[in-house]
């Protein structure tokens, strides 16, 4: 028995076979990339263009005063010298926020990823995420409710030793550091608990059953293999950390002047606009040129 086959004859055109061509491929890309650039344009780009504009203005362009075009606001580094110590501050304070976060977060990453499994270690993501479902303002006013005199740390203390001193340290920089690395923490335990979890156990077991010891498996291998890891928080915390203006502004009273707070009083409280944009690209300027000059030891981190 022969089993009839019906072949389509391909359609036809008025010039013959017509075939369904397929788009250019940079139509495809250019239609996947352009929401998204499209939204970074709007977002991001366009703003920042408009304070580089604001920073060469003479004044504030919704103001009365005539516009001119010029380099004085940044020569405010200059013309107030204050702003250099100021600044040296921020940068401290940044520092010393990404280095605690650095340390603590990496070995909180470390706990997490070798020695939980499964629904301990879900739970115990949640519980690193918990700071970003509240309220920044209320993270930050709780703290002072901590290190005032009188406050937690003091009546703990007094509970224990009841003719101890005063342990309140509120409205000083150790205080914002305390603040800034509760809040900027969990980035540094996520991206770093990113790079752990994908290290092999196999070279983890290797090295223990060669007899390493763990302070040689944690700085000859989980460190090195987690470098990515710790570059990648370490920018994500020391950028944003060294513009804050609300934890130093809670935290630190008096002494919390920073580069942070002084562009948000430029831009809400004297209202030049003009010289907050300015302050703010120089300090964009000085961050980008620090990392310009550690980017080998930056590069060399990654490869290792």
């Amino acid at each position: 028995m022969q089993n009839d086959r019906v072949i389509s004859a391909p359609e036809r055109g008025p010039s013959g076979p017509r075939s369904r061509r397929p788009l250019p491929p940079w139509i495809s890309t250019t239609a996947l990339l352009l929401p998204t650039y499209g939204w970074l344009t709007l977002a991001v780009f366009l703003p920042l263009l408009t304070m580089l504009v604001f920073s060469f203005m003479s004044a504030t362009p919704m103001g009365k005063a005539p516009i001119v075009f010029t380099l004085k606001q940044y020569r405010a580094f200059i013309d107030q010298p204050y702003l250099v110590g100021i600044g040296i501050t921020s940068l401290l304070i940044g520092f010393w926020t990404t280095l605690f976060c650095a340390v603590l977060g990496f070995l909180a990453a470390v706990a997490l990823v070798r020695s939980t499994f499964g629904k301990t270690r879900e739970m115990l993501l949640i519980l690193i995420l918990l700071p970003f479902w509240t309220n920044g303002l209320v993270r930050v006013f709780s703290w002072t409710m901590v290190l005032r005199e009188n406050g937690f740390l003091d009546n703990l203390l007094h509970m224990i030793a009841p003719d101890a001193g005063s342990i309140g340290f509120l409205y000083t920089r150790y205080a914002i550091v305390v603040g800034l690395v509760h809040g900027y923490l969990p980035y540094m335990i996520l991206t770093c608990y990113i790079a752990l979890v994908a290290i092999d156990d196999a070279i983890i077991e290797a090295a223990s059953s060669l007899g390493a010891r763990w302070w040689t498996i944690l700085f000859k291998i989980l460190v090195p293999l987690a470098a990515p890891g710790l570059i990648s928080g370490s920018v994500l915390i020391f950028i944003p950390v060294i513009g804050s203006f609300m934890e130093p502004r809670i935290l630190g009273g008096r002494v919390g002047v920073t580069m942070g707070t002084v562009i948000e009083d430029q831009f809400t409280q004297a209202f030049n606009w003009p010289l907050g944009a300015s302050l703010s690209f120089t300090l964009l300027a000085v961050v980008l040129a620090i990392f310009a000059t550690f980017s080998g030891a930056l590069r060399r981190g990654t490869v290792a």
